[in-house]
């Protein structure tokens, strides 16, 4: 394949999903799980063609010229990684949503909608452009919680709106900033790398409301309140969940924009950040092990490992960078894998509670491949998120050890909570007069074992992800002159 053509697959790649979502409004009830899945495939399959080429190059064209805005397109190592378990998970998130959903059109169509913003996200190489995907992944996830969720997802939905413009906002105001101040002709990374805000308070205060906007989708405390309530009244399936997961986009956001155009004030805030991060990663520890609810508990695990990428981002140190993309990549398939877990888990039992008791007795591969799914979330050797976690707190032990201890504390903190709810609910004494429950049964085996099979794979063999990221994170952090 000739290197202009590879140039126009993450275009292909970010729209088919899309299409697909448009199509299904016009396809037969009875083909509409056909066609989600099929495009989903589709799309993975030209996600592997990129990776097979070994990225794309930018294809860069203008957009809005009298504005200075560009369609400016890559899809290469760190992006391109992220893209392709995006594109997996969203088709493991069909795969369910066809057998779980009771007429699931509408879901299916919010799925690939909510993957063409996601995908846009990671293919962006214009900062406008970046934020028009950014706010096209949040129509759809705001629907599915309006739709499919609980009795309380009004409140739910209204704070994370509520927190996601305001970051969105502040944003948009840094977006402009950066130009302007800058000198940029344009909009375009490539451009505005050209163009860095001089050094000063000028270019601090926009990297702290750039920053605001990502720590809402890290996210990191004290912009996690919309979290918890989010996953606890969307629908009882996790499919939504899932999406929910993969919209954790703002270490993404710091790493491929925040170091690149705020250089100085990355520097600055460095241990401001750490710390910030590093307490996340441990205050979420230490609330998820007094939840009582699977999908709080998920929520808070989720916000645990999202401060230790945000503490890899941070220390701008390349060993904790590699390491941090690498955790946001993989551990999207194993916390989603257990979000859809618990939503087997709810089908059987009628509850999310922790407390339910006696599951293994009835259900031996629900719980085996639940147990399995939470040794990789909690890093154990042999799956992909030891590698991210380890690689973190080796590189920012190298930046301030003490920070780096206090986010190990959270690797015990993760065992404990992790395994003390499993013990509840799926070893406990079942109560008396519990309903009898059913084990995995037809797809709910593939929709388990194959994000558990690619967790364990990059476990094992990382090399073909950290071959493609390194060279990323190198091009990256020579932003800062070699720090």
């Amino acid at each position: 394949m000739s290197r202009d053509f590879i140039r126009l697959l993450p275009t292909f790649m970010v729209f088919l999903p899309m299409l697909g979502s448009l199509l299904l409004l016009v396809t037969p009830k009875r083909w509409r799980d056909e066609v989600a899945g099929l495009l989903c495939a589709l799309t993975l399959g030209i996600g592997f063609m990129i990776w097979r080429a070994g990225g794309s190059d930018l294809l860069s064209v203008p957009w809005v010229p009298a504005l200075g805005i560009t369609y400016s397109t890559e899809l290469s190592g760190v992006s391109l990684a992220l893209a392709m378990v995006t594109a997996f998970m969203s088709f493991i998130a069909v795969l369910y949503a066809a057998r779980r959903i009771p007429n699931p059109g509408t879901m299916l169509a919010l799925i690939l909608a909510m993957e063409t913003g996601l995908l846009g996200i990671f293919a962006a190489r214009d900062l406008v452009l970046f934020y028009v995907f950014f706010e096209d992944a949040l129509l759809p996830s705001l629907l599915m919680l309006a739709i499919y969720g609980k009795a309380g997802r009004m409140r739910a939905l209204v704070k994370f709106a509520a927190y996601t413009l305001f970051g969105s906002l502040l944003m948009l105001v840094s977006i402009i900033g950066i130009k302007y101040l800058g000198g940029s002709p344009t909009f375009a990374l490539a451009d505005l790398r050209a163009n860095v805000v001089p050094a000063g308070s000028a270019q601090t205060w926009l990297y702290v409301a750039f920053l605001t906007a990502m720590a809402v989708k890290l996210p990191l405390w004290p912009l996690h309140a919309w979290l918890p309530d989010f996953h606890e009244q969307n629908h009882d399936s996790g499919i939504p969940d899932v999406m929910g997961t993969l919209y954790k986009v703002g270490g993404y956001g710091v790493f491929i924009f925040g170091i690149t155009l705020f250089p100085d004030a990355s520097l600055e805030l460095r241990p401001v950040l750490m710390g910030l991060a590093a307490f996340t990663a441990l205050y979420a520890a230490w609330i998820a092990f007094h939840q009582t609810d699977w999908k709080r508990l998920l929520a808070y695990a989720g916000l645990s490992h999202m401060g230790f990428v945000a503490l890899g981002v941070f220390s701008l140190n390349e060993t904790a960078v590699i390491g941090a993309m690498y955790l946001l990549a993989f551990q999207n398939l194993y916390t989603g894998a257990l979000f859809l877990a618990v939503g087997m888990l709810q089908e059987r039992t009628g509850s999310i509670e922790v407390r339910v008791g006696g599951v293994m007795t009835q259900a031996g591969a629900l719980g085996g491949l639940t147990l399995a799914l939470w040794l990789a979330s909690i890093a154990v050797p042999g799956m992909a998120g030891f590698i991210g976690e380890f690689s973190i707190l080796l590189g920012a032990y190298q930046v301030f050890p003490w920070l780096a201890f206090v986010a190990g504390i959270t690797t015990i903190a993760a065992a404990a909570y992790a395994l003390t709810a499993f013990q509840h609910t799926f070893w406990q004494a079942r109560p008396t007069g519990g309903i009898p429950v059913g084990d995995l049964v037809h797809t709910e085996w593939l929709i388990l074992i194959l994000p558990l099979a690619v967790a364990i794979f990059f476990g094992v063999y990382s090399a073909p992800a950290l071959n493609l990221m390194q060279p990323a994170v190198k091009a990256v952090l020579a932003a800062l002159g070699g720090n």
